[in-house]
């Protein structure tokens, strides 16, 4: 049994699907395995697959079911101690998993690896804005706000699964931001302060790009972890106070939109929670 297992899940890339294997076969780190699962991808995706024979597991879906249950089939079909993922659209610097390995070696207590990254945006580099700045330890309250943990960066080990439940199957996008409040309310996660990833943005196929008001999906990740965690009491404020800021947001931009109906459903949603603070 390897060490690691890295899952690529994806859907239709073939056209930047070979950098993000490549990146991993390139590893300076050897012992973990590769698990693709394609989600039923419609163009040419199964012929590249073919085309790395045993160097890769390769599991199809039948149809499209999205980035979580592609990333929950491979998780579950495996039984490594660590689990790794790269988005299908990214692609890791050679020495990534062995300075992860590295450091959780060094520290038998981490639970949760990360690092940082280089951000390339339709081509070009850009520097984060400082609100994308790392940071280490208990971050539930940060992680409110936005993702600091980027997939691709993520070493985790399997038993926090189990404390976490794995990814939010319901949720078309934002299924990272639910899943690492999860994360961050149960444990401390750890950072290598090293851009040891490439991220790619600004392409058309991007998941977060598709539609205005990914905030929807966030605050229902909100409402559920408010009812369902237990939060520590200045966690839950935290929580709570950011699905209002966020409610306001959507309830203003579709009142903009002429859509008053949701404009009212999330006007309701702040009445109710305004209650708990």
């Amino acid at each position: 049994m390897p060490a690691v297992t890295v899952i690529i899940p994806t859907y239709n890339r073939a056209g930047w699907l070979s950098d993000a294997i490549d990146s991993v076969l390139a590893q300076t780190y050897p012992d973990y395995e590769l698990v693709v699962v394609d989600d039923g991808s419609t163009d040419h995706t199964p012929e590249l697959l073919a085309h790395y024979n045993e160097a890769i597991q390769t599991i199809t879906l039948p149809h499209n079911q999205g980035v979580s249950v592609a990333r929950n089939v491979g998780i579950q079909s495996t039984d490594s101690q660590w689990v790794a993922f790269l988005d299908s659209d990214d692609r890791w610097l050679p020495d990534k998993l062995e300075k992860q390995i590295q450091c959780v070696h060094l520290n038998s207590a981490i639970q949760v690896h990360f690092t940082d990254e280089i951000w390339i945006r339709k081509g070009k580099r850009v520097n984060p804005k400082k609100k994308h700045q790392k940071q280490e330890g208990w971050i539930f309250q940060p992680s409110l706000s936005l993702c600091l943990m980027a997939p691709s960066t993520i070493l985790i080990r399997r038993d926090v699964f189990e404390a976490t439940g794995l990814f939010d199957e319901s949720l078309p996008v934002c299924e990272d931001y639910d899943l690492w409040l999860k994360v961050t309310a149960r444990f401390p996660v750890h950072l290598l302060n090293e851009k040891l990833m490439v991220r790619y943005g600004g392409h058309d196929d991007q998941l977060s790009s598709r539609e205005w008001g990914n905030d929807r999906y966030r605050v229902s990740s909100l409402q559920n972890i408010i009812q369902t965690l237990p939060l520590s009491s200045e966690d839950r404020q935290a929580a709570v106070l950011k699905l209002i800021q966020k409610c306001l947001i959507l309830m203003q931009g579709f009142h903009k939109r002429g859509k008053k109906e949701e404009a009212t459903h999330y006007q309701q949603i702040i009445a109710e929670y305004q209650g708990l603070l």
